[in-house]
């Protein structure tokens, strides 16, 4: 362990790498409560899928389709207390027929994981964007808002 607590990345010999971890969702509608709600769900997660610390994160990048504009989805994470994380955000690309309403994320996170040990997590109708990769259960609302809570003390 280091003096801050932290686990030592350099455990068992691996090597830390900035690997990408990807993220996608939907939304209901165009609001500020709906944009930061999926994307709350969305965000926390890949941090729990992951075991994500935000002193890891090196960056993170929000897309949002066109048809959503209400707010930034990057505010979510500073909900999160995630001052210090460089966050960005963009449209995706409009293509003909391509999901509406949709929220991605990338985040470039510093980890001893492999690439195939890392989870991208696609909820609700976002998983067609990658049938592929296994589904993963949407997290209680109440978790997520429990977890508000604590970061916000």
């Amino acid at each position: 362990m280091q003096e801050n607590g932290r686990k030592n990345h350099t455990q068992n010999n691996a090597q830390m790498m900035c690997r990408g971890v990807r993220g996608a969702t939907v939304t209901k509608e165009n609001s500020k409560e709906e944009i930061l709600a999926a994307t709350r769900e969305l965000l926390y997660t890949m941090i729990r899928h992951n075991e994500i610390e935000p002193e890891d994160v090196a960056s993170a990048y929000f897309t949002v389709t066109t048809d959503l504009d209400a707010i930034y989805p990057a505010t979510a994470a500073r909900q999160f207390g995630w001052y210090d994380v460089p966050l960005l955000c963009g449209y995706e690309i409009s293509v003909p027929g391509g999901l509406q309403q949709c929220v991605r994320i990338l985040l470039h996170w510093n980890t001893v994981k492999s690439q195939q040990e890392i989870v991208h997590v696609y909820l609700h109708e976002a998983a067609s964007l990658r049938p592929d990769k296994e589904t993963i259960p949407p997290i209680p609302v109440e978790e997520i808002e429990l977890f508000m809570q604590l970061v916000k003390e």
